[in-house]
């Protein structure tokens, strides 16, 4: 919808006679977390925004208060966080009658603008600016579905859940016509939600589901990213199924992949990345570009790897890079080259999984870029072949796990360079709790290997 100031989206409200209108931001795991709001509310603080408990910066994806205080917490006592409604992101919701949603987001300069992640992406989005570069993105997600509920899974204890469909069978005309009820409604829906799917098919693996979204300018591409999760989950419950986003939900089966694709532009509006004359049609600015986004990778791995089973996917063999490589069009790397014209010569950001928050691993995909071309960071020489079989220095090693990954980040004098010292205190001390929580669960592979011999 093509709503760009609060008069037209108060037309559009009376015209249709909407009661309700939904309001929705993103904590920092990348969950929606909203509500709804009268007219006359909604009308009231469209200028001067409204209040969300910031708790929503101080708990994690299970409603745990972290155990230390940060941006938020006991010691302040939860207030208010001011939200301001970012007209522009007016959407149909096509699955509840005659109702808009809306996206929040804290840009007020209060101390919660330097946590919320669509903030942090503006600016990212800023930094490029002052280069002259405005950025394009995409993302791509893999998603299992379960012939199961909430309930239902719980009651099995996540074991031996029913899959959408059996079987290894991607690039399947077979199982997308067969469930071609549902793949329509998706499609449908993510077209009248404004983030319209290029591509869709299934990939390997039993009721596994690759959805790549259209591209468009990068704050709009995570808000889609964003939307796209959780509706996709929606539409799913609607029709008794379960879709997940994990990294990795069985160690049978390949990670799902939450690829994410970036091009640049200048101000004369041509392509910053592509040069005809060039290696590749590699220009500097995008050689320079994939050096800051390699060097930096190890650095920025936990907000681009973000929960503990992240870590279950980043193994050799598996489609998922395993060290901060390069190639041109290799699909085993961290960073795919892709090499096309004015029109699409982009890089695929290939480390991200689907679990990711989208504003904070493009914030990390396209900041570490620009600080990239800002220093004209040069890559080491792309990978040919398969890059799981290659060895770089230690360098461009990964943590391997996510407490290791957040401590990395915290250490990091230039991701607070680019990001801040607040978010950057703020998101390690939440990555850190996220593994601590993790140990202290006792698994079935600790049961099965210790309860009798042990």
């Amino acid at each position: 919808m093509n709503i760009k100031t609060a008069q037209e989206a108060i037309d559009l409200i009376e015209k249709r006679g909407i009661k309700q209108i939904k309001l929705a931001t993103t904590d920092i795991d990348g969950i929606l977390r909203g509500k709804y709001i009268n007219k006359e509310k909604f009308i009231s603080v469209l200028e001067s925004g409204l209040g969300f408990c910031d708790v929503i910066f101080g708990w994690d994806s299970k409603d745990e208060l972290y155990a230390k205080d940060s941006i938020t917490g006991w010691s302040d006592a939860y207030p208010d966080a001011l939200g301001e409604i970012d007209i522009s992101t007016c959407r149909e919701l096509p699955m509840e009658n005659n109702s808009l949603l809306f996206l929040v987001d804290f840009e007020n300069g209060g101390k919660h603008s330097d946590v919320c992640p669509r903030t942090l992406l503006k600016k990212v989005i800023n930094q490029g600016k002052e280069i002259g570069l405005s950025f394009k993105g995409a993302a791509e997600f893999e998603f299992f579905l379960f012939k199961e509920t909430p309930k239902s899974v719980r009651e099995k204890g996540y074991k031996n859940m029913e899959t959408f469909t059996p079987g290894m069978f991607g690039y399947s005309v077979l199982r997308n016509s067969v469930h071609a009820d549902f793949y329509h409604d998706l499609l449908e829906v993510c077209e009248k939600m404004d983030m319209p799917i290029e591509g869709l098919h299934t990939e390997t693996g039993p009721g596994v589901i690759e959805a790549a979204l259209y591209y468009d300018e990068l704050l709009n591409a995570a808000d889609k990213a964003v939307l796209f999760k959780t509706f996709t989950k929606v539409l799913a419950q609607q029709n008794s199924l379960m879709a997940t986003f994990m990294a990795k939900w069985s160690n049978k089966y390949p990670g799902q992949s939450g690829h994410l694709h970036v091009s640049a532009t200048s101000q004369d509006g041509k392509s910053a990345f592509y040069d005809k004359d060039a290696r590749d049609t590699i220009s500097d600015e995008m050689r320079w570009f994939i050096g800051g986004q390699q060097k930096l990778m190890p650095e920025l791995l936990a907000m681009i790897a973000p929960t503990c089973n992240s870590y279950t996917r980043l193994i050799p063999g598996f489609w998922a890079p395993t060290q901060a490589t390069w190639g041109v069009d290799n699909r085993t790397c961290a960073l795919r080259a892709i090499n096309g014209n004015g029109k699409s010569q982009r890089v695929e950001y290939r480390v991200t999984a689907a679990d990711i928050n989208p504003y904070i691993a493009l914030s990390a995909a396209v900041g570490s870029g620009i600080w990239g071309i800002k220093n004209r960071i040069e890559p080491t020489e792309p990978i040919v072949g398969n890059a799981y079989e290659k060895e770089l220095s230690s360098e461009f090693s990964f943590p391997r796990t996510l407490g290791e990954a957040a401590r990395k980040l915290r250490d990091s004098k230039i991701a607070r360079e680019i990001f801040g010292d607040v978010f950057i205190d703020h998101y390690s001390m939440t990555r850190e709790w996220e593994e601590s929580e993790q140990l202290k669960a006792i698994t079935d592979w600790q049961l099965e290997r210790y309860f009798e011999i042990i």
